[in-house]
């Protein structure tokens, strides 16, 4: 342990704290603006600098360790001032539209502002050369990017994609994609882990509000909604309810109230997407039992931000993958076959929305493969965030709205469909109807819950023995299956380079494109709980343990589907409208030439120009009395205009000797 003092308080703390941690130890806040508690500790904002007794400069609390007899002051005059001088001259980089913005009132940097107690920035120098760069998920806007660098870490250290880094230097320094080239043209996945992390509106999900709302004001289109399983743990956040609880009810009642024709559940056809991939698993294990060519291990396909990085990372492995599509394109697919036909509607009419807590999302309804005769299967995507957003826009009272089921016949789900939320959950419920269909007995886990593949972990294994199976899948008999879950895609990575080598041990795969998996999506709301991941997890599992039907087949609507329309799984309709096929795409899209762009980059410079318009001069005044008033302007607009002068030459002389401390601290840091 290492004894320091803070602001005039002794304390003991290990030997590897930062200051900052210290510090948060004994409840004091230090101001950051770049720092991501476990996640991102780089030190560029240099907001968080505390004073050292006997150092030379204003140290970063964030990167600089303790040792025995520190002595720090986190709020000294020295430090306050620093701090102020160093927000104003990232304001004076930065696109000051806060009102327009997306972010306003959520954003980090105006918050740090009301924190600095900064109403104002005296600075107005010359500012960076930035493009608008607007893909079908993802829009960055760099005028506002501050160069925390937080996206870089994510994308690089967490996702492990490597898109976004600092590309050139000095003033000319821009977060982006190499060479300038837009986020739609290159290996994005889109998984939005960006926009979650981006402290203010640099990176933001791209409007999908807009098209839904014009959809809802055409009395000639019937609007359909479907509701992801992770928006219903994570959305009561946006109105004040702790993460994790559920708020299924209000949330389907808040969508019946803007004005959707139909209410339904993507749980629906997450119950029967586990009908359809655990057909094909096993399908799949009977041909490679018995001599026949199959692709194993087999690997989960409802995630389209993974879909897209093994596309583009590992094109020659896509046989691994199911052909299920995704359970919101199924949803869609089945609303304008199955449904339109129950309730005479031409599906040219319809819309759907999807509510996602996903960014990737919004890429993959706008692939060509999820169509069906010529329709897109969902015509709109908006994240929770987004739909939040809408619902305060409609004036709705979220919190007093009672509870409300959803419609069927494509709304009633089983807690199995709840876990698609969480990592480990698709694979869970798949697990929960094979084992039973081939034994004609429960899954021997307590609760129903595969216990090993529970939590968030980056990679997860089981092992489950098939003992005693009915007689026609008497070929599984005494066969180990060997499964493996892993959210994140360096945790995917790790085990496409297994399958890659011919080394990979196992026979099922799950894979989620972000960490947790879906409830904490790229679109999910950003929150500074630490245990938000975690209580997430808890609501999802809840949301399971409370329903009666816990099993994807004993959904008695799923049933009927069969009965009336798709008649068993796997069969040539479902085929047709369910599965779906991959594109081959390669590291830098060699492979296609498909662009997911909405516009062409623009230049800042370009972007909502102001029009100057001209006061008429009044001509009621005699030109004597107008010249006078006009003299007597310009005498006070002088005096004025001195005593700024007088007091920039003071602030200046002050900042030119912070800035000399912190360039100081800088050249000392390794690059």
């Amino acid at each position: 342990m290492v004894n320091i003092t803070i602001n005039g308080n002794r304390i003991s703390v290990p030997e590897d704290t930062t200051i900052m941690e210290a510090a948060k130890s004994m409840n004091i806040h230090i101001p950051n603006l770049c720092y991501l508690e476990n996640v991102h500790q780089f030190g560029s904002c240099r907001i968080c600098v505390v004073e050292v007794e006997g150092a030379k400069t204003l140290q970063a609390s964030c990167l600089a360790k303790v040792y025995e007899g520190m002595v720090v002051d986190t709020n000294s005059p020295k430090v306050r001032k620093a701090r102020r001088v160093l927000y104003e001259l990232l304001l004076s980089d930065h696109a000051k539209n806060c009102l327009s913005c997306k972010r306003n009132q959520s954003c980090e940097l105006q918050e740090l502002g009301k924190t600095l107690g900064v109403e104002e920035t005296r600075f107005n120098g010359e500012h960076s050369e930035y493009n608008l760069d607007t893909s079908v998920s993802i829009t960055r806007d760099m005028s506002k990017c501050v160069l925390c660098r937080r996206c870089v870490t994510i994308c690089n250290e967490v996702q492990g994609t490597g898109v976004l880094n600092a590309q050139n230097r000095g003033f000319e320094t821009v977060i982006g994609p190499a060479m300038d080239l837009p986020v739609g043209n290159v290996n994005c996945v889109f998984c939005g882990q960006c926009t979650v992390v981006c402290p203010v509106g640099a990176l933001k999900e791209t409007d999908g509000t807009k098209k839904v709302w014009d959809a809802l004001g055409d009395p000639n289109k019937r609007c359909i909604v479907q509701v992801a399983p992770a928006i219903r743990v994570a959305i009561g956040e946006e109105f004040g309810f702790e993460p994790g609880s559920q708020v299924t009810g209000k949330l389907a009642q808040s969508l019946k109230t803007m004005g959707f024709d139909d209410v339904f559940d993507t749980d629906f056809t997450a119950d029967l997407t586990i009908m359809e991939e655990g057909t094909e698993f096993l399908t799949r294990v009977k041909a490679a039992l018995t001599g026949e060519n199959a692709s194993l291990p087999m690997i989960t396909s409802c995630s389209p931000g993974w879909i897209k990085y093994i596309e583009h990372t590992y094109p020659d492995l896509l046989d691994h993958l199911s052909t299920c599509k995704s359970p919101h394109t199924m949803l869609g697919a089945l609303t304008k076959t199955y449904y339109a036909e129950k309730i005479s509607v031409d599906p040219k009419d319809m819309f759907v929305v999807s509510v996602m807590p996903c960014t990737a999302k919004k890429f993959e309804v706008n692939r060509n493969e999820m169509k069906n005769n010529g329709l897109a299967n969902v015509d709109a995507v908006v994240t929770t965030r987004e739909l939040a957003q809408m619902i305060l826009e409609a004036g709705i009272d979220f919190k007093s709205l009672p509870d409300r089921e959803f419609d069927n016949p494509l709304g009633m789900s089983t807690g199995a469909a709840d876990i698609f939320g969480v990592t480990g959950g698709v694979m869970e419920a798949a697990l929960r109807t094979v084992y039973e269909l081939v034994t004609g007995r429960e899954l021997p886990f307590e609760g129903l819950h595969v216990t090993p593949i529970v939590g968030l972990e980056r990679i997860k294994e089981a092992d489950i023995k098939i003992e005693d199976p009915l007689p026609e899948y008497k070929f599984l008999d005494g066969v180990v299956v060997k499964i493996a879950v892993t959210s994140g895609l360096a945790g995917a990575k790790i085990l496409m380079e297994q399958i890659a080598k011919g080394e990979s041990p196992y026979h099922f795969i799950e894979v989620m494109g972000c960490p947790g998996g879906c409830i904490t999506g790229g679109g999910q709301p950003r929150s500074k709980d630490p245990d938000v991941r975690m209580k997430r997890l808890k609501g999802i599992y809840s949301e399971d343990e409370s329903k009666t039907l816990r099993k994807s087949h004993d959904n008695p609507y799923v049933t009927k589907l069969y009965t009336e329309f798709l008649e068993h799984p796997n069969s040539h309709i479902a085929h047709k409208l369910l599965h779906t096929h991959y594109t081959k795409r390669g590291k830098s899209n060699e492979f296609v030439e498909i662009k997911y762009l909405l516009d062409e980059v623009m230049p800042m410079s370009e972007q909502g120009k102001k029009v100057e318009i001209k006061k008429k001069e009044s001509s009621q005044k005699p030109a004597k009395r107008i010249h006078e008033d006009l003299e007597s302007v310009r005498v006070l607009s002088l005096q004025a205009e001195v005593n700024r002068l007088k007091k920039e030459l003071s602030d200046s002389m002050e900042t030119i000797d912070i800035l000399k401390e912190v360039m100081s601290d800088l050249s000392k840091k390794p690059s």
